[in-house]
This record gives structure tokens, sequence and C-alpha cells, in this order.
């Protein structure tokens, strides 16, 4: 029989909060900001294009213990810059700075995310975050973009001293949050981190596929828009 859930713990980055659309925003306006086409960076596009995958790799590296959490902000930047043949570490560490104080005021938010929680939340859910962004920088998405008055607990893998998909974020959560597996979904776009890590801790999974990922995934539920959680719950 289908569990009745009452615990909805929702994914922030990529799931509710557009970080690639807030991201490009961001550097967009270092780009001009910084003046970095006169200091060679000559195609903003294949800059932006090589630092979503640079981010990626060096966030999977955190994930697993291998560099720490400064190394991950200074060396996105510095990976990309040099891949224009530009080896300026003052730069590079100037951008982490204003990036990482631009990028959590933005305010983009894929579709139907507000009244989806202003949906969940009337119905009675009790709505949490397990995310594995940095505390002050999550929380200041959060008020920004509007989403903070939704959710009880916010847990974040620094607050939480660990990672999603590891077991333990996840069993912190339901000790914050007062809750049980049973009663309890994960909602999250990655595999790898946030379906894995919910299998993990025993508790069902929506897989939210923005990016029309065609690989088969085994979670619980699977939906390609925010819009499709109105006929899960």
């Amino acid at each position: 029989m289908p569990r009745t859930y009452k615990h909805l713990f929702f994914d922030l980055d990529h799931t509710l909060w557009d970080f690639d659309a807030n991201a490009r925003e961001t550097l967009t306006g270092l780009y001009s900001d910084l003046q970095l086409e006169k200091r060679g960076v000559h195609n903003f596009d294949l800059f932006y294009k090589n630092y979503l995958v640079h981010n990626d790799k060096l966030w999977e590296r955190y994930r697993k213990g291998f560099i720490k959490q400064n190394e991950l902000r200074v060396k996105r930047m510095w990976l990309s810059l040099l891949d224009f043949k530009i080896a300026d570490e003052a730069l590079a560490k100037q951008m982490s700075e204003q990036f990482l104080e631009l990028l959590p005021t933005r305010t983009i938010l894929f579709p139907h995310a507000i009244e989806l929680l202003q949906y969940l939340q009337d119905k009675n859910y009790e709505l949490h975050l397990i995310t594995n962004g940095f505390e002050t920088v999550q929380h200041s998405k959060l008020k920004h973009s509007g989403l903070a008055p939704f959710f009880k607990e916010v847990i974040t893998s620094e607050g939480s001293n660990s990672l999603k998909p590891e077991k333990e974020i996840f069993e912190y959560a339901f000790k914050r949050a007062n809750a049980v597996p049973d009663s309890s979904i994960m909602i999250g776009d990655t595999v790898e981190v946030d379906i894995l890590g919910a299998k993990n801790a025993g508790i069902d999974q929506v897989y939210v596929n923005h990016v029309g990922n065609t690989e088969q995934v085994n979670s619980t539920y699977t939906v390609t828009s925010l819009q499709q959680l109105f006929d899960i719950f």
C-alpha cells in the first residue's frame, strides 16, 4: 500500500531554486563589472559552460571529502579562468568572494515552486529542506527568494556535519523534524545524492527530472516539473 506522508524533505538547488539560471545571472554581472573580456575571457557563454562543468566536478570531490569548502569556492573560478590561459589567483579569489556575496540574493525559481509549497502547506504537510549547501548561503537564498516561510527545518551539510547521500544527514534531519522514515519522503533532482541518499535512509523518493535525463531511474516517483507534484500530494 502507498505510504501516507507527513514530512516532505526538499532539496534546494536545482530542485526549487534554479542554480544554473541564478549563477548565469551573477556571472554575467561579474563578467561586466570585472571587465573579464579585456582580461582575456573572450567568450562568456563558453566561460559559463566551463564553470558549470568545473563546479559539478568539484562538488563531487567535496562530497567525497577530497577537498575543503574554501578550495571548492575558489578553484571553480580559478579553473574557469585557466581555460582562457588566465593564471590570476587574486582575480579568482575576488570573483569567488563577489560571486558568493551576490548569488544568494538571486531569486529565480523553477516554475510553480511557490504555488506548490503554498498548496502543500495548506494541506498541512510539514516541509523541510536537506541541502548540501553552506549554512549562511542557503539561508540567504531562502530569504531573498521568498521560500523561507514554507520550511520548518533547514538542514545543511555544514550544520549537520554530514553530506547527502550519507545516511547521517537524513538521521539528523529526522531528529530535527521529529519525523520517522515511514511518513517521510525526499524530493530532489540528483540521483547519486538525493535519490540514493533517501534510499540509504529508508524513505521514499521523488526524482525531479528538470533536465530531461533519459536514464532509467529507480525512484518511488519521477516527475519532469514541479507542477506534477500536485498529482502526487
